[in-house]
């Protein structure tokens, strides 16, 4: 007789990767809600649908426009549905991470341009806060897996 193992069904936000998966999830999902509220970002009569046009600040620091808070909202969402699985929110963590690192690329060369090329828009700290996020997920998504792993003997 032989055994057959499946590998241990984890339920949702179950591991530590999983949790810090929906941390990131719901942070993204409330930055992006804030985007929408009086109060929470300044000038909103400013607010474009994307552009560099839109001098709505977030919290009074980042820039943000009907596009940019969508993104968030969609990301969030992306992090809550990866938190039902743990190889989703490792590949949530460092697919995300890559891809804040990309933007922040991207926006070394656009941030606070006036320029078509810059229709998310992106502002300096925008910047500093994409690169903080691409480390951050980057770190977490390779590093949380392995607190706590046990060894097979």
């Amino acid at each position: 007789m032989t055994a057959h193992t499946s590998p241990a069904r984890t339920g949702f936000a179950a591991t530590l990767t999983q949790k810090v998966a929906l941390l990131f999830g719901v942070v993204f999902l409330l930055v992006g809600i804030a985007g929408f509220i009086p109060g929470l970002t300044m000038d909103m009569g400013s607010m474009s649908m994307a552009g560099h046009g839109s001098m709505a600040l977030l919290v009074g620091v980042f820039q943000v426009s009907v596009l940019h808070n969508i993104v968030h909202l969609l990301f969030g969402v992306v992090g809550v549905v990866a938190a039902r699985s743990h190889v989703g929110s490792r590949n949530y963590l460092v697919i995300g991470g890559i891809v804040y690192f990309v933007v922040f690329i991207y926006g070394l060369f656009t941030a606070g341009m006036a320029t078509g090329a810059n229709f998310v828009p992106l502002n300096s700290a925008d910047n500093v806060l994409h690169l903080i996020l691409a480390v951050a997920m980057v770190v977490l998504g390779l590093v949380v897996p392995r607190i706590g792993a046990r060894t097979a003997r």
